[in-house]
């Protein structure tokens, strides 16, 4: 149910290549992320009632076979949970309805750990209400969703129906059996075009959307924040990423967006692999310092570690909390094609291509409170990304679709 993006979208979470006039870059960009730290957690954790939640304990992560789901399934492993993964595999390679994931499966060789996977479409009440009796669930990992921008623009009752529609009925069966921890996949959609730099929790939010996705972030943001205030026992905290981008070390699991890409690293990639002849750099006239758009690129294992971070401090928090997931740093389309050159050694073409109306020029993240409430801090830098990108790429040309000897599966 993770989806990905069809085109490259005018919004504060996605890789574009393209910026716009309603923010401008006026401090300077920095190339290199910062040194690789993570701080190790404590494995001591609280349940609602006070009671310490084993390590073994059931952890339900809703599209958990998509990009950022997978990853974030194989950090609980690690950690020592029993994720239960759902999807209706919408964007997700399977070899037929209800079989297990292709990501999934390649979690198994990672970790030699089993994955238990369920079929379900959060639309399914029914199935879901089952899932909940089958399993005592501690928290919920919410990240199934559709995400992407132009294609809710086109057919925005889908977007309401299945985003708002499938975490409603989320919620009411996590209601039923009285599970009121939730880690919840948002997006820096959700504050519009930015007022100031860099962006903090306390920006505004739902101000100057301009698509439906965007909106049903929100939204749910609202809802959430409403069941919250109204009844007691709920944490949640809600994350806000911005550019995902990466793989995990081994190549074995990546980005493989079904159709053309829509965010500007998966698209770089498929460049530098052959699939796409060039790359359209929207806006080379923005006041950055090489005049293309700036984003804050964040690697998806930081991102996963995140989740990781923010599900161990749900018993520190009462209600809901808003949190960045970004490094803090802005790099420009251009800076993020030379690192990926330097990564693959190869070149990727690009051509400039005129603004695009409601694009954002310069978008990135303040961190400081994800360092200060959950003990996180991304360590990845720019060139770790492209590194881990290029080997998922260059070993996956076709994604997972691809056999072991390079070619692309027939069946």
């Amino acid at each position: 149910m993770e989806g990905i993006r069809s085109d490259f979208p005018p919004s504060p979470d996605t890789d574009v290549g393209s910026p716009s006039t309603s923010s401008e870059c006026d401090v300077p960009c920095v190339f290199s992320g910062p040194k690789r730290i993570f701080h190790p957690f404590s494995s001591k954790k609280v349940k609602n009632d006070g009671k310490k939640l084993i390590m073994d304990d059931y952890i339900l992560v809703t599209g958990g076979a998509g990009y950022i789901g997978c990853h974030t399934v194989l950090e609980l492993l690690e950690c020592g949970y029993q994720p239960i993964v759902i999807d209706n595999c919408c964007n997700a390679t399977c070899d037929g309805v209800e079989s297990t994931p292709e990501s999934l499966k390649r979690i198994k060789q990672i970790t030699g750990k089993e994955v238990t996977f369920k079929y379900i479409d959060l639309l399914d009440k029914p199935r879901l209400l089952a899932l909940f009796k089958e399993f005592k669930f501690n928290a919920v990992m919410h990240f199934a969703g559709l995400k992407s921008v132009n294609e809710s623009i086109a057919k925005p009752m889908d977007y309401y129906e299945v985003n708002i529609g499938g975490t409603i009925n989320l919620v009411e069966c996590m209601k039923e059996f009285n599970v009121k921890n939730m880690v919840f996949s948002s997006s820096a959609t959700v504050y519009g075009p930015p007022v100031k730099l860099p962006v903090a929790e306390t920006h505004p939010v739902g101000k100057g959307l301009t698509n439906p996705y965007g909106k049903t972030k929100f939204f749910i943001e609202e809802i959430l924040r409403d069941l919250a205030n109204a009844e007691e026992g709920w944490r949640i905290m809600i994350l806000r990423y911005f550019n995902p981008v990466g793989s995990h070390i081994s190549g074995l699991i990546g980005e493989d967006p079904q159709g053309t890409p829509g965010n500007l690293m998966p698209y770089v990639a498929q460049v530098a692999v052959g699939r796409l002849p060039i790359l359209s750099v929207f806006g080379n006239d923005y006041k950055t310092h090489d005049g293309t758009g700036v984003r804050d690129f964040i690697h998806v294992v930081d991102l996963a570690k995140g989740h990781i971070a923010a599900l161990q401090k749900l018993s520190e928090i009462e209600g809901s909390k808003a949190i960045n997931l970004g490094t803090g740093h802005g790099y420009s389309v251009l800076d993020a094609v030379k690192a990926f050159e330097r990564a693959s050694q190869r070149d990727v073409p690009f051509k400039f291509a005129p603004r695009r109306p409601g694009d954002l020029g310069c978008v990135y993240a303040d961190p400081s409170l994800a360092e200060k409430l959950l003990n996180w801090k991304a360590s990845r830098t720019l060139d770790d990304m492209c590194v881990d990108l290029w080997r998922w790429q260059s070993k996956h040309p076709n994604g997972y679709k691809t056999e072991p000897n390079g070619n692309l599966k027939t069946s």
